[in-house]
Formats: structure tokens, C-alpha cells, sequence
């Protein structure tokens, strides 16, 4: 024993000299990747500064994909459908031949750059209802289930074993044991607490059900990072739900220290349903390697009269940052206001030049986030972007009536969109995620009335007030701003 305790130091030397050099040649690596100068410095700086933590963090959370893709969607016979229709839709917006209305034309380089960046077809044939809280969205979308005659396909970040979660369950077995198809994913990281008893009750019933890429030790460093974020419902190809919400108590009760839960989800029913469904085909393809054919699950577009709508998927499956782009335009291109609600604000380099360029260009830039949050680190990182922000002239404001989840973009009271992505790093470069981008005079200016209504129950921040915040605020929202690329 007193021999191996003379060895004791040597040992602990020769640890952290193997950690010393893995550290380094991961930050030679990162350099080598070329991802953001952002990124890349925050990376090596966690590297050096805590050689230990920052070596675990990467290889669990920050290895890239997106260069040589997460997975292949070739051979899917209802996408290549979808990519022949965005390319003929691309030639009929150069030539000007989209029979749209004028103000919709105007946005016409978001709805181009949608069609090239992530085969986004432009449906018309859609009506839809928003829906602003938690009961609303539970009765919506339980009696919408309880109302399948074919299938339903559900994919969700978070399905909880709770009263929510089990009435989804209750539903789901009712409706297996009547004949029928159900089909779910969860994310695996977002569902880690759904007990095992939880998924037999389902799995027994006939249901068919995955968890989207398992995070078990060894696999764990190259599959942690990108998570399945996407809400997405369909029943019977013709009815469709994205959203904020996911299946937990939370998201009709809100949480005790923090108040009621604010979120806002989107019923659609039309043309826009199938192009959901070929996202969620895509997804089911790699999960269980079944592809989904035939009119019983993708109805044919109509083109009829109705509210435009574009379906777009983004995250390490896709070539490019497609939501992210989708936002930089929406706010670089807007003429009069783009009001903007987020639960965690921690945008990219170039998102957040553009809403800084667009402010000091005279455009009403809005942004309300929660006061309270549910992530500490996260909130503290929103915070730290906040007086860059009013600088620039950029409005923000704090939810006040509990905690404000919506992830809604609007501008011009022609254009809006709706869906998981948050403002953050982890959606737009990271994350699966999925939006409803919508052109409609009618949509969008009843959003602007609900973000109205939601600025009455908040407070507007100003800079004197923002200066004069306590210096161990300012600490750990500046410590919290090195890491925020990250998160």
C-alpha cells in the first residue's frame, strides 16, 4: 500500500498530461472543422479553461454531423415527388406566375429561398387555427385523435408519464385496439424519464413505437448532440398540429415556482398535412427503416383556394441552416415590424446582426421572452444578448404572467411562423425542428393582436434600468455569454 501511494502522483500527472493532449488535438480538430469563429472560439476556450469538463462536454455534445449528415433521405418516393413540385414552383416564381396575391408576392424571395434551401413546397389548399394555451391544445388534439378512422402519426420531443402524458397513452390504445395505425417517435433525450412499463402498455396494444437515436453508453458521444426537437401530429392525412407543446403536465398547468405556462400551437388542415406527413416519413424511414407509400397516407394536392403555407425541416438531415435562413430573411427583408416571441434568446452571430441592422434601419423590432425561466444557464445567456440589443433600438420584454414558451415570428401583416425553433444556437444549427411559415393578411394580424395582448401582461426593458442592474448579474450573464454558443 505505501508503494502505490508513492505512485499516486505519477499516475495523477500522467492522467492529465494523456487529457492535456487530447484537449489539444480536439482543439486542432475544431480549428480544422471551420465552424463559426464564434463557435470555435468558445469551444477552445472551454477547452483550456477547464481541460476536463470541456473534453467530456465535447465528445457528448459537440461533435458536428451536419457536414456529413446525420442521415441520407434518399430513396423516399414522396420527397422525390415534393422536390420535382418545389422545382417547377422555383422556374414559376422567377417567371412571376404564382397566381398570389400582390403582398404575398412581395415575399417572395423567403418563399424562393424556402424552396431551394429545404424543397419547402408552397401549398395553398390549407386553413388553419392557432391556438394560444394549454387546454385549448390538449382538447384540440385529444379530440382530434379520438375522431382517426386510418392512422396517427405522432412524433415529440417530450412525452411525459404524467396526467397528460397518460391520457395521450389512453387515447392511443383505444384507438390501436379499434383497428387503428399508430405510429410514435420521441426524442430519446427529451423522453429519458418515460418509464419502460410506460412504452409495453403501448408497444402491447400494437402500437408501433421508437425512440429517435438511443443515447446509450458507448454510442453516447456521437449521438448526443442532435436531438429530435420536431412536435409533430398527423391523423388520417388530412389534420395536422405543430407546435411548442409537448405531452406533459406542464404544458396545461404550468410549473409551481414560475406560474402559467404561455405557448402557442397550430392546427392545419389541407395540403400542407401531407407535406408534415413526408417529414414525418422521413424520420419514421430511419428509425425503423419502413417507408410509407400510397394515397392512404399522403392525399393528393388539391391547389385549391386557401391560406399559403410553408412546411420547413431543419437540422443535421438537411444541407442547410433552413429555418435559420428562413428567420435572417424574414428580418432582413421586413418593411414596417417584426415582432418576435422566444423562450430563450441566445441567436446566432448572424441573426442577431440582422435584428440589431434591421432596428437601426427604423423597422419596429419586438422581441418578448419570460422573466422566469425553466433553464437558469439558458435564461442568464437570453440576458446577455439583451442590452446589445437595445442599443441597437431593438424592444424587449419580459413575460410576466409565468413563462412564455411560444416560438412565433411576424412581420409586415402579410407573413408569420410557428413551430418548435427557438431563437437559440441548439435550434437553428443544431436540432431537428420543423415551422409552419405562413402568408395571410388574417393570420398574421391576429398573432400581432395575441403578441399585443401578451406585451399588455409584460414589461418593456429600457437601457438606464439594464445598466443599473447588481454587478453579480452582470457577472454571471457575461460568464453565461462565453458558453451560450453551446448550449
Amino acid at each position: 500500500m505505501e508503494n502505490l501511494g508513492e505512485f499516486i502522483p505519477d499516475i495523477l500527472e500522467v492522467i492529465s498530461l494523456l487529457f492535456l493532449i487530447t484537449s489539444i488535438a480536439i482543439a486542432v480538430i475544431i480549428v480544422l472543422e471551420k465552424r463559426s469563429p464564434f463557435k470555435t472560439a468558445a469551444w477552445v476556450l472551454v477547452l483550456v479553461l477547464l481541460p476536463f469538463f470541456g473534453l467530456f462536454f465535447y465528445l457528448f455534445f459537440g461533435q458536428e454531423f451536419r457536414r456529413r449528415k446525420l442521415y441520407t433521405k434518399k430513396g423516399i418516393k414522396e420527397l422525390a415527388k415534393i422536390r420535382k413540385l418545389t422545382a417547377n414552383q422555383v422556374k414559376q416564381i422567377h417567371q412571376n406566375h404564382l397566381n398570389l396575391d400582390q403582398k404575398i408576392i412581395e415575399k417572395a424571395k423567403l418563399i424562393a429561398l424556402l424552396l431551394n434551401n429545404s424543397d419547402s413546397l408552397l401549398t395553398t389548399g390549407n386553413s388553419l387555427k392557432v391556438i394560444n394555451n394549454g387546454e385549448d391544445t390538449f382538447d384540440e388534439i385529444f379530440t382530434s385523435l379520438k375522431n382517426a378512422t386510418h392512422h396517427i402519426h405522432l412524433e415529440y420531443y417530450i412525452i411525459e408519464d404524467d396526467e397528460i402524458g397518460n391520457q395521450l397513452k389512453d387515447i392511443l390504445i383505444q384507438k390501436s385496439q379499434e383497428g387503428v395505425e399508430v405510429r410514435v417517435i420521441i426524442d430519446d433525450v427529451g423522453s429519458w424519464g418515460l418509464k419502460k412499463k410506460f412504452i409495453r402498455q403501448l408497444t402491447s396494444a400494437g402500437i408501433e413505437f421508437y425512440s429517435f437515436m438511443e443515447v446509450r453508453f458507448p454510442r453516447l458521444t456521437s449521438r448526443a448532440n442532435y436531438r429530435n426537437h420536431r412536435k409533430i401530429l398527423i391523423i388520417d392525412g388530412n389534420v395536422g398540429f405543430l407546435g411548442g407543446t409537448n405531452f406533459a403536465y406542464r404544458y396545461k398547468y404550468g410549473l409551481p415556482k414560475i406560474g402559467p405556462w404561455r405557448d402557442t400551437q397550430l392546427k392545419l388542415t389541407g395540403d400542407a398535412v401531407s407535406c408534415l406527413q413526408v417529414i414525418f416519413a422521413v424520420d419514421w424511414y430511419f428509425v425503423s427503416k419502413i417507408q410509407l407509400k400510397g394515397k392512404k397516407y399522403f392525399q393528393p394536392f388539391s391547389n385549391s383556394s386557401g391560406i399559403p403555407v410553408q412546411i420547413t425541416p431543419s437540422g443535421p438531415d438537411s444541407d442547410w441552416e433552413s429555418i435559420g435562413q428562413a428567420f435572417f430573411a424574414a428580418i432582413t427583408d421586413a418593411k414596417k415590424y417584426v415582432y418576435i416571441t422566444t423562450p430563450y434568446l441566445v441567436p446566432p452571430l448572424h441573426i442577431l446582426e440582422a435584428l440589431k441592422t434591421a432596428a437601426l434601419g427604423g423597422i419596429d423590432v419586438r422581441i418578448l421572452i419570460p422573466e422566469k425561466s425553466d433553464a437558469k444557464v439558458t435564461k442568464w445567456c437570453s440576458f446577455s444578448f439583451v442590452g446589445k440589443l437595445l442599443e441597437a433600438g431593438v424592444k424587449v420584454y419580459f413575460y410576466q404572467k409565468g413563462f412564455v414558451h411560444s416560438k412565433v415570428i411576424i412581420s409586415d401583416d402579410i407573413f408569420s411562423s410557428i413551430g418548435t425553433t427557438n431563437l437559440d444556437f441548439r435550434s437553428i444549427e443544431t436540432n431537428l425542428e420543423i415551422n409552419a411559415f405562413m402568408y395571410d393578411e388574417k393570420v398574421t394580424k391576429d398573432l400581432k393582436r395575441s403578441f399585443i395582448n401578451d406585451l399588455s401582461g409584460s414589461r418593456q426593458i429600457n437601457m438606464n434600468e439594464w445598466g443599473q442592474r447588481h454587478w453579480f448579474n452582470k457577472l454571471r450573464e457575461s460568464l453565461a455569454h462565453i458558453v451560450s454558443p453551446l448550449l
